[in-house]
């Protein structure tokens, strides 16, 4: 592939809450050194629904020779208060395309769910229900198409007339049907499940086919066993107390070879593909912190490739507050071999 990549989550606001916190910019800035130095990265994904965090990230990022993709994702905005968050977004990627940075920015992520007005619902948990109920679901995603692409003509436009690099958009494959006409990428988050996986390589196959360079924008598992099997779906052993993670809603074992193997098979499924670039979800999920005790320790829901401490910092890197997983080792060496600096 030519860029190996990981998403990097600078704070998903939902419900009052942000699953980065605390945000400090020295640790961003560290982090973003670690990515490039140690996982080998040559590009980052990124996101959250706080355009002056993105900016920073993004600077971050881009100061050290990362490709940056910039990827505003938001929740419970209506489509105006996204277009003006795209519009602030075009110009923090303006200004770093102009100071020399590779640059590409996204015109948000997953629409449907997490944006109002293209499907029932004015909360994400209302639309979530949506999901839940197949018939609801079947004749609400008969309209989702039109209106997607309706709102992305728009955003094409009001971030092509301040931004002069590549756009794309990080789509859910199963029903956007994104017309990809004024797009540079292709971009979807893609994860294979137990259910889509004897379809997964023959779809990632009929994206590359499409002619134009495809990105997955996130792919990746959570942190125990059986979590592959459930792709994206692996975050709903969370029980949450509104937007707030507080426990598990069972029992599970400590898997990090399933989710580290995954990582690695996936990718060698990309770049046989010819996938342009690929980016892992993802570096941390900070509000999926470990603790001890039965059905406490919410990293095992974790997709991140570190192992996020509340109260103490880890041992490979004692300034972190995080300790790196066999996922994080796996995709170094992944990595490191194809940039060529295991050769």
């Amino acid at each position: 592939m030519r860029a190996n990549g990981i998403s990097y989550d600078t704070g998903f606001l939902a419900g009052g809450s942000s699953t980065h916190e605390p945000f400090d910019p020295e640790v961003v800035r560290r982090e973003m050194r670690v990515i490039r130095d140690d996982l080998h990265c040559t590009a980052v994904r990124v996101t959250g629904g706080d355009v002056s965090r993105l900016d920073l990230a993004a600077c971050a990022a881009a100061d050290l020779g990362l490709e940056v993709w910039i990827s505003p994702f938001t929740c419970d905005l209506t489509q105006d208060e996204l277009l003006a968050v795209l519009a602030d977004c075009a110009d923090v990627a303006e200004r770093l395309r102009r100071g020399g940075a590779s640059v590409v920015l996204l015109t948000g992520a997953e629409l449907s769910l997490f944006t109002i007005g293209f499907l029932p619902g004015d909360t994400l948990d209302e639309r979530l229900s949506v999901m839940a109920e197949p018939a609801r679901l079947r004749t609400a995603m008969a309209h989702v198409p039109v209106l997607i692409n309706d709102f992305l003509a728009r955003a094409v436009e009001v971030v092509r007339a301040r931004f002069d690099g590549p756009v794309s958009y990080a789509a859910i494959p199963s029903f956007e049907g994104v017309d990809w006409t004024p797009f540079d990428f292709l971009s979807m988050d893609l994860y294979r499940s137990a259910q889509v996986a004897d379809v997964f390589d023959d779809a990632v196959r009929s994206l590359v086919a499409q002619g134009k360079p495809v990105a997955i924008t996130e792919f990746g598992s959570a942190t125990f066993r059986g979590a592959p099997d459930l792709g994206a779906h692996a975050s709903g052993v969370v029980v949450r107390d509104g937007a707030v993670a507080v426990g598990l809603d069972g029992d599970y074992d400590r898997d990090e070879t399933s989710q580290a193997a995954h990582l690695v098979e996936l990718l060698d499924l990309f770049d046989a593909a010819g996938v342009d670039t690929a980016f892992a979800y993802t570096f941390a999920n900070y509000h999926l912190p470990h603790r001890s005790g039965p059905r406490k320790d919410l990293d095992l829901a974790s997709y991140g490739v570190v192992t996020v401490f509340e109260d103490r910092f880890g041992a490979t890197y004692p300034d972190m507050r995080w300790e790196p997983k066999a996922a994080f080792t796996a995709l170094a060496e992944r990595y490191r071999w194809a940039t060529g600096r295991g050769r």
